[in-house]
């Protein structure tokens, strides 16, 4: 609870956000305000079950209790500070962020589901060639409270369905505040979902991988795109870290008949690796597990050469893999014309001049 950050309300000190907080750490600020330790639990019902953005709204609480909280603390909460609407009825948010990248997330209505694509950081230091974010390099690590501030803070956020980690950043960078904010969306005192309603998407950094699979129940979905290892490493650089077939090796050793669903991410670009090769490579490489492959229409990105698919090759790999058992689908394209497609979020801001590339450990 070291961090700070100045009150967004325009308070004059610097204050502690209490959103992102858990069960616990809530009881150790209830306790040091002169309040009883269940207090904790009280706090943790007003920011996020009835959603509270002040102190002063948190009525069950004594008003010296109160008022010694507002001394340091603040709820935290953060409205976007813009949106745009897609022709196909998707939103998407941009709320601040870090270092000046600010952070977008993308709320996508679809029948009877609402679903919010939620940032894990600003910017991205995964350096896939095929993604706007990480052509910026990493700014900075969000807070479990900047994550739940987008579930939050969006219109209809008391509607949502499902959430899945992947906006901006590769969550498992940044595993201690997406493995906190899964703690809060889905514990009792939090938010209360099930953890099926949750999906987190990662490159598979491996020792952050094995404890998400080991510490929940959240479904994975991996971005796979390429089954070759050399012509991975030059779209993913990330590959030469975390080689796929490592990756893959660890989620055999999961058990996913039940609880939870794997997927993998495969965007396909015209003439790099849509052809029936790479459909033989994939079945190869990942046959005979649980899971389902999501085939992603590639949307061009400035100053890039490559290009999406046609839809008769996807359909053609799509009905490979299903022949062979594994089960295929083509995601349909949501949020294009407001640049909230899949790979396009960039945080609306100009290309930093000291964005973070380190070599990855």
């Amino acid at each position: 609870m070291s961090d700070s950050v100045i009150n967004p309300a325009g308070g004059d000190a610097m204050k502690t956000p209490l959103i992102g907080l858990t069960a616990e750490q809530l009881r150790d600020v209830a306790v040091a305000a002169g309040a009883k330790p269940f207090a904790g639990k009280q706090i943790a019902k007003w920011i996020y079950e009835r959603r509270a953005t002040s102190i002063d709204a948190m009525t069950d609480l004594s008003l010296a209790v109160r008022e010694r909280l507002k001394e340091s603390y603040t709820v935290g909460r953060r409205e976007p500070i813009g949106k745009a609407v897609s022709t196909d009825g998707t939103v998407k948010y941009l709320f601040a962020g870090v270092k000046g990248r600010d952070i977008e997330a993308v709320y996508i209505p679809d029948r009877d589901r609402a679903t919010l694509c939620v940032s894990s950081q600003a910017g991205c230091r995964m350096g896939c060639k095929f993604c706007m974010t990480g052509r910026y390099g990493l700014q900075g690590n969000l807070t479990a409270g900047d994550v739940i501030n987008q579930v939050l803070s969006v219109d209809g956020s008391e509607e949502l369905t499902n959430i899945v980690f992947m906006g901006m950043g590769e969550p498992l960078d940044n595993i201690d505040a997406v493995m906190t904010a899964i703690e809060i969306l889905t514990a009792s005192w939090g938010l209360a979902w099930s953890p099926k309603r949750i999906t987190v998407s990662s490159i598979g950094r491996l020792k952050e991988l094995a404890r998400l699979l080991r510490e929940t129940k959240v479904h994975i979905a991996i971005s796979l795109h390429v089954p070759f290892s050399d012509e991975r490493r030059r779209l993913m650089p990330v590959e030469a870290a975390y080689p796929i077939t490592d990756v893959v090796a660890l989620l055999r050793q999961e058990d996913w008949s039940h609880q939870r669903r794997l997927s993998f991410e495969y965007i396909m670009w015209r003439d790099v690796n849509d052809s029936l090769r790479y459909a033989a490579a994939l079945a190869k490489l990942i046959g005979g597990m649980e899971c389902r492959v999501n085939l992603i229409r590639f949307h061009a990105i400035p100053d890039s050469d490559l290009r999406p698919a046609s839809r008769p090759t996807m359909e053609a790999f799509r009905d490979y893999l299903s022949a062979r058992g594994i089960t295929t689908t083509i995601r349909a394209s949501r949020g294009e014309d407001i640049m909230a497609a899949c790979g396009m979020l960039a945080g609306g801001a100009d290309k930093p001049e000291s964005a973070d590339t380190a070599p990855l450990s």
